[in-house]
């Protein structure tokens, strides 16, 4: 039975443990709240279990400590591989230009790790971070305001997406200096895996090729020829019925404008294309009939 002191201490942990149901997206993927109704020194507790959305917090005061857990499809973590998953969810921050007030920490075994800090007054683009955790552990961010005198114009607000299918070959996180396999050419059986289950299939022609320093990334300007797939309207119809789209991919991997027609495949992040295997076109179509006659296609794929 708990003493006088007892309860009083359980009651000040209760309401340092406030939840704002009235703040959530009917989906449960999004939360909007204000520091300005927060307790002095109180921890707000926030939980989102979808694959994607999004946080605002105005006027940030005090902290909140935000808890994901996905439900992800049955399918989206794979055993690890070559052209396979890692088995390991990855998530992905992407904070808002305007984004201030705060610091994001990733909770890790205990220990906060700093991802995002605050940004007053820089002039560069916030960098997406990620970050992975294994499949049926809870991803923790811990959000801690940083004091001003005033907080009429901060808002901290960042996007996230958790995907259990990002392998090595591709990671937003452009503080990584060097990502294992991300730049190399895909080989035959990745081609092919590439194409059955990418966001986006797109056969096309590289335009030009523009280099972004401070985000570290290059993207790719393409024509295209043909649209197999694509999630979102990633590229949409241009003049003389051609269409037109962007394709991002880590700035260390070089990306030249080159003649001739390729097969782009990749993944859509924060709305945005990623480039994941590109090969010549005609390499494609060798690698793509060769199993087919072997009877090894992992999905048909329609002949111009």
């Amino acid at each position: 039975m708990l003493s006088g002191s007892g309860c009083a201490l359980w009651i000040v942990l209760l309401s340092h443990l406030e939840t704002a149901y009235a703040s959530y997206s009917e989906d449960q993927c999004s939360w909007m709240g204000s520091g300005l109704s927060q307790q002095p020194g109180s921890v707000e507790q926030i939980s989102l279990h979808c694959a994607e959305g999004s946080l605002d917090w105005l006027y940030p005061k005090g902290a909140l400590r935000l808890s994901l857990s996905p439900r992800l499809p049955s399918g989206a973590v794979g055993p690890g591989g070559e052209g396979r998953s890692s088995g390991l969810i990855t998530a992905c921050i992407k904070p808002e230009e305007t984004f201030r007030g705060a610091q994001i920490y990733l909770e890790r075994d205990g220990v906060l790790e700093l991802l995002v800090g605050d940004r007053p007054d820089s002039p560069r683009p916030p960098r997406v971070r990620c970050f992975s955790r294994p499949p049926g552990e809870k991803v923790a961010l811990f959000l801690q305001a940083t004091p001003h005198q005033d907080i009429s114009r901060r808002i901290a607000s960042f996007r996230y997406e958790l995907r259990g299918d990002w392998n090595a070959r591709l990671s937003l996180d452009s503080n990584t200096v060097h990502h294992e396999g991300a730049c190399r050419p895909c080989n035959d059986t990745e081609i092919l895996m590439a194409v059955c289950t990418s966001d986006f299939v797109v056969r096309g022609n590289i335009r030009s090729v523009l280099n972004d320093e401070d985000l570290r990334v290059s993207v790719i300007k393409v024509s295209a020829s043909r649209v197999y797939r694509q999630k979102y309207s990633l590229f949409p119809t241009g003049g003389r019925l051609t269409k037109a789209g962007e394709i991002r991919t880590l700035l260390q991997c070089g990306v030249k404008p080159g003649a001739g027609s390729f097969l782009f495949t990749g993944r859509v992040h924060f709305g945005e294309a990623w480039l994941g295997c590109a090969p010549r076109y005609k390499d494609f179509r060798r690698a793509y009939e060769e199993a087919r006659n072997a009877h090894e296609i992992p999905c048909e794929v329609a002949s111009d």
